[in-house]
Formats: structure tokens, sequence, C-alpha cells
């Protein structure tokens, strides 16, 4: 036996003796572990963040107890077995790689894309966009429709013309008239929804762009209550002018 073969089979057999004799692992269903295998996966991208890989390895070992977890909670009600999730996405890889595993030739990640979803249309899908979770966090759906949508050529030419949207995005919410929450609201998620579009046409993430920011946002803060502390300042008794003479510190640190 291959050695990753028999360590996964150690594994899968702790997790099943977990099931039958833990008392917190045996009432979980998948609808109490729905929200805990989100946070995992958000650990792990935190990890990827901090390219702290030492934790990045136990939070992917984190990540595989849920997904084992689930897969032994369905084949107790015989819905699905650990060996068919195996099969399945091994067989789901090797047919949307046809440039890999068959004669197909592609020339581009652009093209290697678009028959990725040309694929998943021939595989029943109504919609290029079926495959968008709603659960996602709205920054990243809305990357994601807009990537999906792009790789069967609905997009826009280049980025100046994204700006461009932008721009008239920032013109309709700023004529809305300040007690209309409802106006409001639609135009600033249109705002947001074409400036994912340009992050995306800059090839930034926008999902990381905005995590960098609130990272800084949080360093020159905690600055500012250091100083406060420092000083002995009490903030319903400071001004903002002297709070941001300390953020300005905290921006000269490079923080």
């Amino acid at each position: 036996m291959h050695e990753l073969t028999r360590k996964f089979q150690d594994f899968f057999e702790v997790v099943v003796r977990l099931r039958k004799e833990c008392p917190w692992d045996s009432v979980q269903t998948h609808q109490t572990l729905s929200q805990l295998m989100i946070e995992e996966v958000y650990e792990a991208t935190d990890a990827i963040e901090k390219k702290d890989y030492q934790d990045l390895k136990k939070e992917l070992g984190d990540i595989l107890l849920h997904v084992v977890l689930n897969a032994i909670i369905a084949e107790e009600t015989n819905t699905f077995t650990m060996t068919e999730v195996l099969t399945s996405i091994t067989k789901k890889l090797i047919e949307r790689h046809p440039h890999i595993f068959s004669d197909v030739k592609v020339n581009s990640v652009d093209e290697v894309k678009q028959n990725w979803e040309a694929l998943k249309l021939k595989e029943g899908r109504t919609s290029v966009l079926e495959g968008v979770p709603d659960a996602l966090p709205a920054l990243l759906q809305a990357y994601r429709i807009q990537e999906k949508v792009a790789s069967i050529g609905f997009d826009w030419q280049d980025r100046n013309q994204v700006w461009e949207k932008v721009e008239e995005e920032i013109r309709e919410i700023k004529a809305v008239p300040v007690d209309d929450k409802d106006e409001l609201e639609a135009e600033f998620g249109d705002l947001l929804f074409s400036l994912v579009n340009y992050a995306r046409h800059s090839g930034l993430s926008p999902e990381g762009a905005l995590s960098r920011t609130n990272r800084k946002f949080k360093r020159r803060f905690e600055h500012v209550e250091k100083r406060m502390k420092e000083t002995g300042r009490e903030w319903h008794e400071t001004s903002l002018q002297q709070m941001d003479l300390f953020w300005d510190e905290a921006k000269g640190l490079g923080l």
C-alpha cells in the first residue's frame, strides 16, 4: 500500500471512530457542520495571506476532517460514500481537462476557462452562473459572476471602458436623494459591482485588496489606541484632529 493511501486510511478510520464514540462528533449533521466548515476555509485563507505555511498545513487538515466527516454522515443515510466522492471528483477533473487527458489543444488560460464552462453546460447546467453559490460573500460572488460571463465573451474589451462605467455609477449615486434609501442601496450596489469589475480587469482580487486595506486600518487604529493610552487621553475628551495626528504617526511609521 502506498504511504499516502495508508495515511488516508488511518485518518479515515480515526474519524469513523470519533463519529461512533465522541459525544460531539456523533451528533453532528451536515447542517451543524456547514458554518464550521466555512470558518475552517477562512482560517486557511488567512494562513495563506500571512504566508504562514505551517498554519496552512494544519488548516488544510481541518478542512479534510470536514470533508471526511460529511462523507461519513452521508454514508449513514445511504446518500453517498467517501469512495463516491473521490470517484466523482476524479471523473470530473478528467472530463473537464480534455487538453490533458485527450487530444484537445489549448493555447491560453482563457481557452481553458472557456472549455471548462462549455463542458459544464453540456453536463446539463442551464446557465453559466449556475455554479456561483448564493452563500458566497457578496464581493467574491460579484467577482465570480463577472469571471463566469467573461469566459463566454460577455465582457468589456478593455479596462478604460470599465472605468467609464465606474464614473457613470458614481454620477448616478451622487444624484440619488439621501432619504431614498432603497434607490441609494441599489446604486451603491451597482458602484461596488463596477469597481469589482475594474479590479478584475486590472488583474487584482477585490477580496484581497479590501482585506489588505482592512489589515492596514487595524494596524493604524491600534497605534492610535496605543498613543491614546500613553498620553492618558479619553476618547470622549479627544478631538478628531488629535486622533488624526496619531493616525498620521502610524502612516509615518509605515503601519
